[in-house]
């Protein structure tokens, strides 16, 4: 009777180093280095599945020479043989039956863990919460939520528009996704970019005094002159406080209103003198209901920003208003 090893009902799927052989993590290494990726596991459960590695492959859209090196790399990784092959096919050794029961396991969580996460992005995108400052949201934002719209139909936005200390708040807050302020700087709290720029303007109704001059208002005119303003908070009064600051400061203010409309409205009256946006007075500049007077001494521009809170980059709808504003600066 002839003696030795008996002949293997079946051939490893590896050649070479057998299973077992090759170098593994450690115990204590992370679980990342000692599990087999999601890929290989898929392939094993196909492998399973349809009792052919060749099969298996063409399934899961790669060559059987891929599949092959990919069994062969999970089997050095576990430290077992998985899968024998035979000329009727690929069967999975009695270890790599309890290792497919056990990846079973893991794609069914990692197909939860898939469509929870999907469920996550659909309530994301489904909302957008937009708080900006005054003139941004009055003459900037309708047209990018219009293009917006057209890029997202199903996305309900909504607008908050108030100060840029407001806009701070909403974000840090969670009350807003993504935020636009005009001011000189990024508020505490927040990461942003510039989106573009504005220039402050002085402004008055066509019958004041200031409407007829041949000479721009100095700094220190301008230092001491009751305005019409904006209040405090706001980007329009945050520039101009500082442009002044050198020469005295703001003198007391004839008024002190909340929003950009109300200023505008107030200057084309004849309370007084305003300093605004150019963006804001465009219209009025050109139908010579306001009429700009020359400034000098003083540099009235500033950045419009995108900000949102630190370290939370802009995801999904935000993401898209924000690619929006950058195409259009």
């Amino acid at each position: 009777m002839a003696t030795g090893t008996p002949p293997s009902t079946g051939t490893p799927v590896g050649t070479g180093t057998p299973a077992g052989t090759g170098p593994r993590p450690t115990p204590g290494a992370p679980v990342a280095h000692r599990v087999p990726d999601l890929g290989a596991l898929e392939l094993l459960l196909a492998v399973a599945r349809l009792g052919s590695l060749g099969r298996a492959a063409r399934e899961l859209g790669i060559t059987q020479p891929a599949a092959s090196s990919r069994v062969r790399s999970m089997e050095r990784q576990l430290g077992v043989a998985l899968v024998e092959r035979s000329p009727r096919g690929s069967r999975l050794t009695e270890a790599g039956v309890l290792v497919t029961d056990w990846a079973r396991r893991i794609v069914e969580a990692a197909e939860a863990f898939d469509a929870g996460v999907h469920a996550l992005r659909a309530r994301r995108d489904s909302r957008l919460r937009v708080a900006a400052s005054m003139t941004i949201a009055e003459y900037l934002l309708p047209g990018w939520l219009i293009a917006l719209r057209a890029l997202r139909p199903d996305t309900a936005v909504s607008l908050l528009a108030g100060n840029s200390a407001g806009v701070a708040e909403r974000l840090l807050t969670g009350e807003a996704d993504l935020g636009f302020v005009e001011g000189l700087d990024i508020p505490q709290g927040l990461d942003g970019a510039v989106i573009g720029h504005d220039r402050l303007v002085l402004v008055v109704a066509p019958d004041r005094p200031w409407a007829r001059r041949r000479h721009p208002v100095d700094a220190e005119e301008l230092a001491v002159a009751p305005l019409v303003l904006r209040e405090r908070g706001s980007g329009t009064r945050q520039v101009l406080d500082a442009a002044l600051a050198a020469h005295g400061g703001l003198a007391e203010p004839l008024l002190e209103l909340a929003s950009t409309t109300a200023v505008k409205a107030a200057a084309i009256s004849g309370a007084g003198p305003a300093v605004l946006s150019r963006l804001a007075v465009r219209e009025e500049l050109a139908a010579r209901r306001l009429v700009e007077v020359p400034v000098s001494g003083i540099r009235l521009t500033r950045d419009l920003r995108a900000v949102w809170p630190t370290g939370q980059r802009p995801a999904g709808p935000a993401r898209d208003l924000l690619g929006l504003t950058r195409a259009e600066s």
